[in-house]
């Protein structure tokens, strides 16, 4: 696997693994710092917990995360949503957390408690939603890996769904991620390499509301710590190679219950119209760095105009064939860059197509 400077010895490893933990029950508390990265801390509780809401709320330095001053640095952390263990196995979990400051109001890069009030608002529209995360695998050194030191590879052609060596690189880093994924219980629907080589994707869906930012957020949370392990680097920087080389998105599939009706082309058409009439406030929220990726080519659409067509990859919003063909089914907006928060994306597009809530609002970071 890759070169890396990382100590990890596996077998050493395991001998206290298998340890036993004498009742005890470790859990991984993740949270989303002020820079749209993860950070985690591990808690030992006293006996297993079946639900959320049995954790304790947590604190920690905020200051040293980017989501507080130092004179004021405690932020709290209140689980949300908790999973199964992959690292640690047996009745360990995964707990995400919204951060919160100290006075009770969300921090600002609490981005789920927008997402929810929104989400919640509008339940009965059902909402489902699909993202496709794709990400690009790196060595220690920052470079793709499996590409030449200093170097590139072939042209683009030969790595999309690729199979063999010189095709694909860091299957098994992929793989043990979707293992990882499923045995935490996320619903994550698929893999595939990607056209530049090292870049893969992962999808997650169809999940409804808020889920779909909660699993998507613990699935990427996995993907770093199995890269760890293999002694690799994931970004999901929207543009990680300059030049003739496609970028990073997070396409984001979208339907609604009058979407999958018969003659829900309508109501997918209309919800195009609404995308268009906000493209500006949806890019802002849609990814750092996202107008180096939007130039118009590589199976994207320039940041600076909005479309929509049938079966269209460079159009900004994409209807699938077999939808229009159908009469009904879902869009698929191809704007938001790899590394956007899902809250962001799912609770925009909820807010454009049904309408905003008062208070609420996803661009407050920038503000």
């Amino acid at each position: 696997m890759a070169e890396s400077t990382i100590v990890s010895n596996t077998e050493n490893l395991m001998k206290y693994m298998k340890l036993d933990q004498k009742g005890a029950v470790l859990a991984e508390y993740i949270w989303i710092d002020g820079t749209n990265g993860i950070r985690t801390k591990t808690k030992t509780l006293s006996k297993p917990v079946k639900d959320y809401k049995e954790l304790p709320e947590w604190n920690f330095d905020g200051s040293s995360t980017g989501q507080a001053p130092g004179d004021n640095s405690d932020v709290y952390i209140r689980p949300c949503a908790i999973f199964p263990d992959p690292f640690r196995g047996g009745d360990n979990i995964l707990v995400l957390t919204e951060t919160w400051d100290p006075d009770g109001t969300p921090n600002k890069f609490n981005y789920r408690h927008e997402c929810v009030r929104l989400m919640d608002a509008n339940a009965k529209q059902q909402p489902w939603f699909g993202l496709e995360q794709e990400y690009t695998i790196l060595g220690p050194d920052g470079w793709p890996y499996g590409w030449p030191k200093g170097g590139y590879p072939a042209p683009q052609g030969p790595y999309y769904c690729g199979v063999g060596t010189g095709k694909v690189f860091c299957r098994d880093i992929v793989e043990a991620h979707y293992k990882a994924c499923l045995y935490a219980g996320i619903k994550i629907s698929g893999i595939n390499a990607e056209v530049m080589p090292s870049q893969w994707e992962f999808q997650i869906g169809p999940c409804e509301g808020i889920e779909l930012g909660d699993h998507l957020w613990v699935a990427r949370y996995l993907l770093y710590r199995v890269a760890e392990e293999f002694g690799a680097k994931i970004t999901i920087e929207p543009k990680p190679v300059k030049g003739d080389w496609n970028g990073t998105g997070l396409h984001t599939n979208v339907s609604t219950a009058e979407m999958r009706k018969d003659g829900g082309m309508k109501a997918i058409e209309d919800a195009c119209k609404k995308l268009g009439e906000r493209h500006e406030e949806h890019i802002l929220v849609y990814g750092e760095g996202n107008a180096e990726r939007m130039t118009g080519e590589h199976e994207t659409a320039s940041i600076d105009k909005f479309s929509y067509g049938v079966a269209n990859r460079g159009a900004s919003i994409r209807i699938p064939r077999q939808c229009a063909k159908e009469g009904k089914g879902y869009l698929e907006d191809r704007r938001p860059a790899s590394n956007a928060c899902p809250y962001r994306i799912t609770g925009v597009i909820m807010e454009t197509i049904f309408g905003g809530q008062e208070g609420v609002d996803l661009s407050k970071a920038e503000s």
